[in-house]
């Protein structure tokens, strides 16, 4: 039979070094899987419950992995549901490639069923996302797409009529107006001019109290930042994204920075003479230095993020490892070892009160204490995800990264829903390391109980079975609750924030996977342990108290006076509220770690 189109994309994404393609089928690709079903050793088709996890699971395989992630979806609504996860990939800097079915030629313009501009629809998300017309087009077009989703670090599509696929495939020709193209894609550094490098170490040199901030472009010099901040006597907080490029049980590691962040990191930039920022555009400048208080310079590779997030004196663009080693030996180590002493205390400070108020008493369970517990068993081989909510701010503050822990969230487009397809993708990446999904209840809802199925279906292929889902079960979407509570002044409002209550150990039983229930403080430690000593995944259903505050390290007056306002106003749970609050302010006071000492 000759080589179809189908064919063709199947056999390139392997010469690509593509193993495994997250899709969920339709008429829009059928010539696609019928390529699948008869190549020899094609790609792995990893069906996924809807065409956003496949998306999702596509953005955390290639945040693990380092690789390009693939997902393909039909036309129509199956292509519009791929674009929440595509978002996801652009404002996290993730290479992903969807494969893309459309409306037959024959069709296109027509006003057929499920007919959409595609090429309209995904030009915003996609950096590269064309529409092939002939096969003569092929490969130019994937392989086009692969190099610039890696190249930019971005999402890309390629958009194929789905009576496309089946066509027999013809190859470019030495001729006018035809495209060849070639595999491969060469890897540049890029290292800044030697007087950019030289005014940097100028200005760390002249500084008597450094600050850095790290994001995740920085991931890889774990090495270079350690000799950095020992030169400079630093301190190092991370951007949410950064988490895993230091690891927290260094002591001149502040952990995270801003509304999710530490009061070690507050108190790191609060101090700060010198801001050095290291591939990450943190956005959040109430939570950097004074403007005017600190000089500032900024690393990054992409010129397009610089100089965006403070007005910083020196703006270098290079790679970030790159750019630290020609760095480290124009800085001069520094002999006053003051700062650094106070940094070191106040990380110290923070880990102890962070301990404390984890073993604050609630009801039923404090869920500071679900990933406190964690902390004390996360194997150092581990890779973590959180979804978006509360269950982000206690993975920032609280899950303290060692060894070789790897771990990210929805951190630009803060997307509700992707932790378990996020874990999908790092099984797929990493199968022979633990895997651990963090979900608050309203994400598990939203996506992640379909998304078990998957996880059922392909368990038995991974080397190392172990996958730990926790759910924050409270039986309220907590996150919004809380912001409706201190940025508008509102109680909470029963209608749209209170949640069915689910068995959710029971569902995940159900499919034959792990399901423990705990609904009391004593019963953390041994569920943790039985779930990374487990033979398959398991799903760890903590019912916690949905009134224990993400209380930030710096929390302004305009929040205080509209929490304040919404307590006053009749929130239902307004007496819970007042008694956490004072009890975790309380036990900051007594640690002398209130952010306002």
């Amino acid at each position: 039979m000759a080589e179809t189109v189908g064919d063709l994309i199947l056999r390139r994404l392997g010469e690509w070094g593509v193993r495994q393609v997250f899709a969920y089928p339709g008429d829009g690709i059928n010539g696609l899987l019928a390529a699948w079903e008869r190549a020899a050793d094609p790609p792995a088709f990893v069906q996924t419950r809807h065409e956003e996890m496949a998306a999702f699971a596509a953005v955390g395989y290639a945040k693990f992995a380092d690789r390009v992630g693939v997902c393909a979806a039909t036309g129509g609504p199956g292509a519009i549901h791929l674009l929440n996860g595509l978002y996801d990939a652009k404002l996290d800097h993730v290479p992903v490639v969807a494969l893309v079915g459309h409306t037959d030629r024959t069709a296109l313009g027509g006003a057929h069923q499920q007919e959409v501009d595609l090429p309209a629809a995904f030009a915003d998300v996609c950096a590269y996302a064309p529409l092939c017309t002939v096969p003569e087009q092929l490969p130019a077009l994937l392989d086009r797409a692969v190099r610039t989703a890696i190249g930019q670090r971005a999402p890309t599509a390629v958009i194929v009529p789905g009576d496309l696929f089946g066509t027999e495939y013809a190859p470019p020709e030495h001729a006018p107006k035809h495209v060849p193209s070639s595999l491969g894609l060469g890897t540049a550094v890029l290292v800044p001019d030697q007087d950019d490098l030289r005014r940097a170490a100028d200005i760390l040199n002249s500084g008597e109290k450094v600050a850095i901030l790290v994001g995740q472009g920085a991931r890889g010099c774990a090495a270079e930042l350690e000799q950095i901040a020992d030169l400079l006597g630093a301190g190092v907080a991370k951007a949410l994204l950064g988490k895993d490029v230091v690891a927290d049980t260094e002591p001149w590691v502040t952990g995270s920075l801003g509304l999710l962040g530490t009061t070690a990191s507050h108190h790191l930039m609060r101090g700060a003479d010198t801001l050095l920022t290291i591939g990450s555009s943190f956005p959040y400048a109430e939570y950097l230095p004074e403007f005017g208080a600190a000089r500032g310079i900024q690393i990054d590779r992409n010129p397009g993020m610089i100089g965006l997030r403070y007005p910083y004196e020196l703006n270098v663009v290079g790679d970030a490892g790159a750019t630290l080693r020609a760095l480290i030996p124009l800085l001069e180590r520094k002999t006053n070892r003051s700062w650094r002493e106070h940094v070191e205390g106040e990380v110290a400070h923070w880990w102890q009160l962070a301990g404390e108020l984890a073993e604050l008493d609630a009801d039923p369970v404090n869920p500071m204490r679900i990933v406190h517990e964690l902390s004390e068993q996360l194997p150092a081989d581990a890779v973590v995800t959180a979804d978006s909510g509360t269950a982000t701010d206690w993975y920032a503050r609280h899950l303290r990264f060692h060894g070789e822990v790897r771990g990210s969230v929805s951190g630009t487009l803060a997307s509700m829903g992707c932790a378990v397809p996020y874990a999908v993708g790092a099984k797929w990446a990493f199968p022979d390391r633990p895997v651990i999904a963090l979900v608050g209840d309203g994400a598990m809802q939203m996506n992640g109980l379909a998304e078990l199925i998957t996880v059922a279906r392909y368990f038995e292929r991974w080397t190392d079975r172990r996958m730990v889902i926790a759910v924050l079960h409270n039986n309220d979407l907590a996150q919004v609750t809380w912001e409706l509570r201190a940025m508008h002044g509102s109680p909470r409002f029963p209608d749209s924030q209170a949640l069915p209550d689910v068995d959710y150990a029971a569902f995940a039983r159900g499919l034959g996977l792990g399901g423990i229930s705990v609904d009391a403080p004593d019963g953390l430690a041994p569920a943790w342990s039985a779930g990374l000593r487990a033979d398959r995944p398991v799903l760890l259903d903590i019912r916690c108290d949905p009134n224990v505050a993400p209380i930030p390290p710096r929390a302004g007056a305009d929040q205080v006076r509209s929490l304040a306002s919404a307590l006053l106003r009749g929130d239902e749970d307004a007496r819970a509220v007042v008694t956490h609050g004072v009890k975790q302010k309380a036990r900051q006071y007594v640690s002398k770690l209130t952010p306002d000492r």
